[in-house]
């Protein structure tokens, strides 16, 4: 069905909650999660849901995009090009069709954390970076030799060689846990390589977060980084006041979960041809110019929201699709 994939990374302009329901833990409202590991995620649908609305905020009608220029036309979509690439539900069974662009669900692949030097620090983990490498397989991307992208981090407890983190040579701490880590002192490592590309692709390398992104991410051990994304997300516990008596209203007390700002995630967009009739195929139709299509949009309006609370600033993204 699908026949190319493309990696879209996000990262947390602010606290998202992207949420899961009521719950019978501690946390009233928590966010969406892997079953198995524990690990946050966004789903598919709600990934796709807020792109849709993303790119019907920009929707013309015919006559206004045809006064645009070739450059502006880049910023805005008509309607049959968004129901080419999200569906369209039609007036009944006949007139409804799937859309050519397919999300997977967004994991996660750095999650910040407090330290004690250097502000906070980026923590990943060799299983978050297996499943990774299993994706970049799908999306083809080529390193500079020409070979799949692939990087090897199979161990825990290594730190990007020149980061800010380190005390007394190999020693980090993060929230209230120390680490003694292996940074090759002197000599770069896979982490550094791992960071330089991410911050090549997410910041063209220039800035402070891409600065910090060649140095201070730290590949922990699968359980440490399951207790810290357990553990360490931001818990916020809201109310409601009755006007009338200015005080707590009864029941109106409850706890939200949010992945933090600065947290990176990334999903795979499928593209597939165009579902219609052979006759009413035209210009939207191909894999590639739907390709086109959508990264030429997210290039010029990169900054979504996602999840719930957008009334409140939350879930604002940033969003790069390489």
């Amino acid at each position: 069905m699908y026949r190319k994939a493309n990696m879209l990374f996000l990262m947390n302009q602010t606290p998202l909650h992207a949420g899961s329901g009521d719950s019978l833990g501690i946390v009233d409202m928590p966010i969406q999660r892997e079953r198995h590991t524990g690990f946050p995620k966004i789903e598919a649908s709600s990934l796709k849901g807020s792109m849709r609305e993303h790119f019907e905020r920009q929707e013309l009608s015919i006559e206004e995009y045809n006064k645009k220029t070739d450059e502006e036309k880049k910023t805005f979509v008509l309607k049959k090009q968004i129901q080419a690439s999200f569906g369209d539900e039609g007036t009944n069974n006949e007139g409804s069709k799937a859309g050519a662009l397919g999300f997977t669900d967004a994991r996660l692949l750095l999650f910040p954390v407090k330290s004690m030097k250097g502000v906070f620090a980026w923590i990943t983990c060799p299983k978050i970076i297996s499943k990774f490498n299993e994706e970049l397989k799908l999306s083809k991307l080529k390193n500079d030799a020409g070979k799949d992208l692939f990087f090897e981090i199979s161990a825990g407890n290594l730190a990007a060689t020149g980061n800010n983190l380190t005390l007394n040579e190999n020693k980090i701490i993060l929230e209230e846990y120390t680490f003694v880590v292996n940074n090759n002192k002197g000599e770069k490592n896979k982490v550094n390589e791992f960071g330089e590309w991410l911050a090549l692709q997410l910041f063209d390398g220039k800035g402070y977060f891409a600065e910090k992104l060649m140095t201070d991410i730290v590949v922990l051990e699968d359980d440490d980084f399951k207790d810290f994304v357990n553990l360490s997300t931001e818990v916020i516990t809201r109310t409601k006041i009755n006007n009338d008596t200015g005080t707590v209203q009864d029941g109106a007390l409850f706890t939200e979960e949010y992945l933090p700002a600065e947290s990176l995630m990334y999903s795979l967009v499928l593209t597939a041809a165009e579902f219609a009739k052979k006759e009413d195929k035209k210009e939207f139709e191909t894999e590639e110019k739907l390709k086109t299509f959508f990264k030429n949009f997210i290039s010029e309006n990169d900054v979504l929201q996602i999840g719930g609370n957008a009334t409140l600033g939350k879930g604002i993204t940033r969003a790069k699709i390489v």
